[in-house]
C-alpha cells in the first residue's frame, strides 16, 4: 500500500532475512523498510539512497512530509528508510520480546551488530535493485555501518554520504570514552555558561533525591545518577535548551513536578530502544571485551556523590540494568556481552585503504558523541574519502539543517568525482 503525504509517496516493504546470515536455513526474522519517492516521479527509474539511522537501536525516521534532508534527497533519488534489525517494525527487541536464558539472549543479541545489518541490506538491495549498487546516507552509527559495508560488500555501493559517523577503525571502547568524557565536560561547561542557574537546579534536585525516594510514573526510582543521564542530549543542536526547559519546571512547591518526572522517564527510559543500551559498547568491540568501559573510566567529577552534579553524556553504565525497567530483562545478557572477547572485526583496514567507492563525510568539529580526532584518522586511512569539517552544526546537523548538510555533501561529491 502507498500513502501520499505532502511531497512524498510512502510504500511499506517487509523482508524475511536469516537471524544468522551464516546459517541461512535457520531462524528468520523480518526487516521493515519504507520507500519514499516524489509522487510525480514514482514511475521513473531513479537511483536508490539507503538511509542508515543512528543508534544503535534507533528506528528510521517517520516522515510527515518531504522536508529537510529527505526533501532534498527526493529531488534526485528514491529513498529507503530502513528499520535496522531489532528496531521499529523489524522484529523488535524489547523488554517484552526478550526471551531465553541470559546466555541465549546474549548469543542472539550478537546477531544485531553492524555486520548483520549490512548482510540484511545486501539481501534487500538485490531484491529491489538487482545487481545495481545503491547510495547510502549514514547518520552517526549509520556511518559506522557504512564503514562495515565498505569492508564487507563494497560492490553494493555507488556513493556513500556520512554525517557525524566516521568511527575509529581500531579504537577500543576505552579509547572512545577516554576521549569522550573531556568533550562532555566541555559541553557541560558551555551549558552552565549559557544557563548558570541550572547548575544549582541540578544540585538542588540531587540533594532532594538523596533525602527522599522519588518514583517516576512507571515506578522506577529516580536516582541522582539517572538524573545525570539527562545530559545525553547536550550534543544536539537544541540539547541545552531542552535540558534548561525541563529543569526550569522541575518543582511544584517543595516537590518535584509531575511534568518533570514524566520528562525524565521518557528521556531516560529506553522503552523504545533498549538495543541502544544493550549493544552500545559492543559497537566498538573488535577482539577484546569492553568490560563496561564507560563505567571504569568515569571521572571523579562526574560521580553521583561529587560536590557539583554534572550531567553525563552518551555512556551506558551497568547500574542502568538494575534501575531502569525496560533494561532489567537484559541485565544478565548485558553482563555477558561486556565480558565477551573474541568479537569479530567490523572493519577490514586493507580493503578500506584500497576503497574506490566515493565517500563524502561531514565531520562535526565539536561533536560530543563521535570524536573528531578519530574521525579524521579514519578519513586518512580509508581510500577515496572527502571530508567537510565544520562547527556550524552539531551532531544532528543533517536533521536540523533543512537539507543543507546533505546538499553540501552531494555538491562535494559532484565536484570531487565528476558525477
Amino acid at each position: 500500500m502507498t500513502v501520499l503525504l505532502p511531497g512524498v509517496a510512502l510504500t511499506d516493504h517487509v523482508f524475511t532475512v536469516p537471524l544468522d546470515h551464516a546459517d541461512p536455513g535457520g531462524e528468520t526474522i523480518e526487516v521493515f523498510a519504507r520507500e519514499a519517492v516524489d509522487p510525480a516521479r514514482q514511475g521513473e527509474d531513479l537511483p536508490w539512497l539507503l538511509f542508515l539511522q543512528g543508534g544503535p537501536g534507533g528506528k528510521s525516521p517517520r516522515p510527515a512530509a518531504a522536508d529537510g534532508w529527505l526533501g532534498h534527497a527526493l529531488k534526485t533519488h528514491r529513498v529507503l528508510l530502513l528499520d535496522q534489525r531489532g528496531t521499529g517494525r523489524s522484529t523488535p527487541i524489547t523488554a517484552k520480546t526478550a526471551r531465553g536464558t541470559d546466555a541465549e539472549l546474549a548469543a542472539r543479541l550478537v546477531r544485531f551488530r553492524a555486520d548483520s545489518i549490512v548482510a540484511d541490506a545486501e539481501l534487500i538491495r538485490r531484491e529491489l535493485c538487482g545487481d545495481r549498487p545503491w547510495e547510502t546516507l549514514g547518520q552517526s552509527y549509520g556511518g559506522f555501518i557504512t564503514l562495515t559495508y565498505l569492508s564487507l560488500a563494497p560492490e553494493g555501493l555507488a556513493t556513500c554520504y556520512v554525517t557525524g559517523g566516521l568511527s575509529g577503525l581500531d579504537a577500543t571502547a576505552d579509547d572512545v570514552y577516554s576521549r569522550t568524557y573531556p568533550r562532555v565536560r566541555d559541553k557541560v561547561n558551555r551549558y552552565f555558561a549559557r544557563y548558570p542557574h541550572d547548575s544549582g537546579r541540578l544540585d538542588a534536585i540531587a540533594a532532594h533525591l538523596r533525602l527522599h525516594e522519588v518514583l517516576l510514573p512507571d515506578g522506577d526510582v529516580l536516582t541522582v545518577r539517572r538524573l545525570q543521564t539527562l545530559g545525553m542530549c547536550l550534543g544536539m543542536s537544541d540539547g541545552a535548551e531542552y535540558l534548561h526547559w525541563v529543569l526550569e519546571e522541575a518543582w511544584t512547591g517543595d516537590r518535584l513536578s509531575d511534568l518533570f518526572l514524566y520528562e525524565v522517564m521518557m528521556a531516560t527510559g529506553f522503552v523504545g530502544n533498549p538495543l541502544y543500551a544493550v549493544l552500545h559498547e559492543s559497537i566498538y568491540a573488535q577482539g577484546a571485551a569492553t568490560g563496561w568501559a564507560a563505567h571504569r573510566l568515569l571521572p571523579e567529577d562526574f560521580r553521583e556523590d561529587a560536590a557539583t552534579t554534572l550531567p553525563t553524556g552518551e555512556m551506558i553504565y551497568p547500574w542502568m540494568f538494575d534501575e531502569i525497567a525496560a533494561l532489567r530483562p537484559f541485565k544478565g545478557a548485558a553482563e555477558i556481552l561486556a565480558e565477551t572477547d573474541g568479537w569479530p572485526a567490523l572493519y577490514d583496514p586493507a580493503r578500506l585503504a584500497a576503497n574506490r567507492v566515493p565517500v563524502v563525510a561531514a565531520v562535526y568539529y565539536d561533536d560530543m558523541y563521535v570524536d573528531e580526532g578519530l574521525s579524521m584518522g579514519t578519513a586518512r586511512a580509508v581510500g577515496n574519502v572527502r571530508t567537510w569539517v565544520t562547527n556550524e552544526w552539531q551532531h544532528d546537523g543533517v536533521r536540523v539543517s533543512g537539507g543543507g548538510v546533505l546538499a553540501r555533501l552531494m555538491d562535494i561529491s559532484k565536484g570531487a568525482h565528476g558525477s
